[in-house]
Parts: structure tokens; sequence; C-alpha cells
């Protein structure tokens, strides 16, 4: 087992502590033996179109922090993420009702001189103007591939300010080149929140971490969490989105942990744990039947309402479950292709099986062997052991030039991803598609049935995407169609 050392200054990227891929062309049996044989390899690309940072995943969470400032060390254009971070984190906190003032994202705009004679000085200034104007409960700096290039000491800095300034600076270590796995940005900030912002507890509390992408801004789908959280006697904290750095030094004493996306939430959940002791919920993500029933079974476990908590399922099964079978009549034997992040395709891979539609292929953008505790994935590998077909499986970064090569091939009745810049491109073929942005999409019954009749009527309802295909021009020839969707794979050096 691996433990995770949250006094460590900063944690290894997810190729070094996983094993994590992002390169594979095979088969979901194929992988199966594979990973569980040890001998899954990562095969590079001699050709990658486009990518992601880990910054943009790591400071785009803490973004979400209401009271807390963002520094980033390096160029101007590192700092461009804000441009949508902040807007977006502006509107949450509106619609949650929730105070935003102390929130700042500044940049020490590093400059061609700043590499050759070191910008720390200006960092310095950097941070004390921005705790000055803003007035933050924390600060986090984030490294970019300028500043770690060149050595920046960003530890050295916060022992610097620490009598200056009264609040927690916490380093980011996410410059991009540290890892190709933008997924590794999640677990960096994770470990800056639990090593400079949780506190150890003082007494515990009912509260359950709830960590996901977002808080679960649809007020319908925070009252079934809270329906579902009632019969167990516990309460919320949405993380880390829209929180305080308050709440976020409570977090230790909180009854359990659980995420709504195990790529997202695993290191924080295993860190949490392995740190205070507080339990981390390892089922199948809360989403479809399986997900929502080995979810909410594994969390009444741990604080004792078994018992409670399936007389709250037979009732929910009564009322939702008719209605969900009559349109699973509909959906069986439709085929669907699924491409978004490998914790959400092998969760929503299953969701689709239990519809009763036929996956023929799953497009993950990177693939983790395991996780910090030593297992592989609950939805990978509940999609393994119970999956009816073996369907083709591929881990493809957001290569669209690969991807659609798949699609064109697959041609099913419907493609599912959860990113809008990829399902456009399906449409685009005349292939009805679907993004599942919100994590909270088929939460529980009532979720999974609302996201059912949403699939049905995508299904059902072609006549946009087919006349879009008719007056589109795409970039990819007949010629590129036709090729060997791993063409641009080679074997890993």
């Amino acid at each position: 087992m691996m433990i995770i050392d949250i006094k460590k200054n900063q944690c290894g990227s997810r190729e070094t502590r996983l094993g994590s891929v992002t390169g594979y062309s095979g088969n979901l049996f194929d992988l199966k033996e594979k990973t569980c044989g040890g001998c899954l390899e990562n095969r590079r690309r001699c050709f990658s179109q486009a990518s992601s940072c880990p910054s943009n995943c790591a400071l785009g969470q803490l973004s979400g922090i209401n009271d807390a400032a963002i520094v980033h060390h390096g160029p101007a254009g590192c700092a461009a993420t804000a441009l949508g971070i902040a807007s977006n984190y502006d509107l949450l906190a509106e619609a949650l009702g929730r105070e935003r003032k102390n929130f700042a994202y500044t940049c020490t705009d590093m400059t061609e001189a700043d590499t050759v004679f070191g910008a720390t000085e200006n960092l310095k200034e950097v941070i004390r103007e921005t705790y000055k104007r803003y007035h933050p409960k924390a600060i986090f700096i984030g490294a970019s591939c300028v500043s770690a290039i060149i050595g920046e000491d960003l530890e050295g800095v916060l022992d610097d300010l620490r009598e200056e300034i009264n609040i927690p600076v916490a380093p980011v270590h996410c410059e991009g080149f540290r890892s190709q796995i933008w997924a590794t940005g999640f677990d960096v900030a994770q470990h800056a929140i639990l090593k400079y912002i949780v506190k150890p507890p003082v007494e515990k509390s009912n509260k359950v971490n709830i960590y996901g992408f977002t808080q679960g801004l649809s007020w319908n789908t925070r009252a079934d969490i809270k329906r579902l959280l009632d019969v167990m006697g516990l309460e919320a904290t949405y993380l880390p989105a829209s929180t305080t750095v308050e709440e976020l030094e409570h977090l230790s004493e909180a009854a359990a942990t659980v995420t709504t996306c195990s790529t997202l939430g695993s290191y924080f959940g295993l860190g949490l744990e392995t740190a205070y002791g507080v339990p981390f919920v390892r089922s199948l993500p809360p989403h479809g039947i399986a997900g929502f029933e080995d979810f909410a079974r594994q969390l009444a476990k741990i604080v004792g309402k078994e018992q409670e908590t399936e007389a709250y399922l037979e009732k929910e099964q009564a009322f939702y479950l008719p209605e969900l079978e009559k349109i699973k009549e509909r959906l069986k034997g439709k085929r669907a292709m699924i491409a978004m992040g490998p914790g959400f395709g092998a969760n929503y891979a299953r969701i689709l099986q239990e519809f009763g539609l036929t996956v023929e292929h799953l497009s993950a953008w990177h693939l983790d062997k395991q996780y910090d505790d030593g297992h592989l994935p609950a939805a990978l590998q509940y999609l393994m052991d119970h999956s009816p077909n073996n369907f083709s499986y591929s881990v493809n970064d957001l290569q669209n030039y690969e991807f659609m090569n798949i699609l064109n091939k697959v041609r099913p009745d419907v493609f599912v991803s959860r990113h809008p810049g990829s399902t456009v491109w399906a449409m685009k073929i005349g292939i009805p598609a679907y993004c599942v942005y919100d994590e909270y999409n088929s939460f529980g019954y009532k979720g999974t049935l609302r996201f059912a009749q949403t699939l049905l009527n995508i299904i059902i309802n072609r006549s946009f995407s087919e006349n879009l295909s008719g007056h589109v021009r795409l970039p990819y020839t007949d010629w590129w169609m036709r090729q060997r969707p791993d063409r641009f794979l080679t074997e890993s050096k």
C-alpha cells in the first residue's frame, strides 16, 4: 500500500506514483489482462495535436476557494487561464449567495530578464501587494514552467514571508512539464490544501466532505443529496468550489470523505484518511443504479446507518425504477461511444450498459493503473468484471484526430462525452452527441432516470446533427478516416 505523505513539499506525478499512461490502443479485456498482470506499458505519440496543462487543473481547483488568492509565478500568458476561471466561480458564488470579495488571481509577469537574473524579489512584492489589496485568508503560489526551470525557491519565499504575512502561503508545484497527465494538477492542488490549510481535528462532526468539480449547482440535485444524507444524520461540505479557507481547515473533523469522480478526488480522500483518519469511501461514483447503491451503502456502513439507508433505497426504487424500465426498453440495443476522463468514462460505460445500450468504444483521456492505495479504480474494475461485451478501448489525451477516426469507424447511435469541444465533432459527421458536463447528471435514481430520458430524446431527434453534417467541411480527409486509429502510437522508450 502506498502512503500519501502530506509533509512532503510536493507530490509526485501520476506517471511516477501510479504508472499512469497517456497512450494505449486495444480493448477492454486486453486492458484487464495487462493491468492486472502488471504489463501495461505506456505508448507515446510521434505527433500530438493538443493537450492541456497541470496548472490549469491545479489553479482552477484552488481558484474556487472564495477567500483565497492565487499568485501565478510565470509569464503573463500562463495566467490566461484565469479569464475563464474567475468568471465561472464568480457566477457560482453569486448563485449560492456566497461572498467572494477576498479572491484574487494575480501574476508576476516574468520577463526574459527574469529568466536570467531570477524573479524571487518580484514574487515577494506581488505576494505582499496581493495581501495588501485583497486581504485573502490564504495565498497559493502557482509555479510555471519558466519559474521551475530557473529553480525559483517557492518554499524559501514562504519562509521569508512567514512573519510578515500572517496567513498560510502555500507553494503549488504545477509546472506543466512535470507531467503529461493534466490530472496531476488535481493532486498537486489537493496536496497544497492538505499540507498548508487543513488543521488537525479538535472534535469530530457529522459533516461529510464531498469533493467534486462544482457545488452541485442544481438546487434539485442539492435537495436529492440532502435527502440521502439526512437519512444518515450527515451534512454536506461541498469542496473545493465556493468554499472558504475556514471550512477547509476543519475537513479533518468530518465523518467521511466521498468524491463524485475518483480521478479527481482520490488523492485528497486518501491523503485525509492517511493523515487524520477520516474514512475515504472507495465506492463506485454515485451515478447510475449500481454506483448510487454502492456509494450509499458504503457511506451508511461507515456511520452505522445501514438499516435506515436500505429503507430509503427501497422507497426510491419503487418510485423511479418502473419509469426507468420503460425507457430502457426503448434504449435497448442502441450503440454508443464514450470519450471522457478515465473515471467518468468507465462509470458512464457502466451506466449505458445498465440502460441496455451496447458500448462499442471508450476513449479515456489518460489511464490510472491504480490509485495511491494500490487498488485499481473501482469504476474500471467493475467495468472489467461485469461488462457484457468486449469493446475497443483507447487512451487518448484529447487528440481529436485520433478519436474522430475511431468515431467515423464506429458510427454509433449516440456519442457521449464530458467536454463540449469533443461533442461538436461528432455532430459534424451526423452523430447525435451529449455532453455530460454536470457531474451530478445521473446522481441517484432520479438523476439516472433524467439522464435516460435525455439520452433517448437525443437518439430519436437526430435532425439537427444530420442537417449540420450536410453543411460542414471537415479538416479530415477520407484518406485519413481510412487509416488505423493507432497510427501515431509508438512503443514507449
